[in-house]
């Protein structure tokens, strides 16, 4: 009971240690390198925020749009009965 409840506690301070570690500033390259190449194309170099800012196709925007009104569909030839 007792060894548990240790395994609890140890758990729930690496949990926490690990949620803690990350970094809030900004993205910058190492001491003595150089930044990342020019994209083909561009004139300028991208900052951080737009290199990390994932596109619309990336993430597309979800459509929740509902049917306004009933349509007939169109015939489909291709649109068969199940064989029986």
């Amino acid at each position: 009971m007792a060894r548990a409840l240790v395994l609890i506690v140890a758990g729930a301070a690496c949990v926490a240690a690990l949620g803690a570690c990350g970094k809030r500033e900004d993205l910058k390259p190492a001491a003595g390198e150089a930044p990342p190449p020019l994209p083909v194309g561009a004139k300028l170099q991208p900052t951080t925020e737009e290199l990390t800012t994932p596109d619309a196709q990336a993430r597309p925007a979800r459509s929740d749009e509902l049917l306004k009104r009933s349509e007939q569909r169109e015939p489909d030839d291709f649109d068969l009965p199940p064989p029986g």
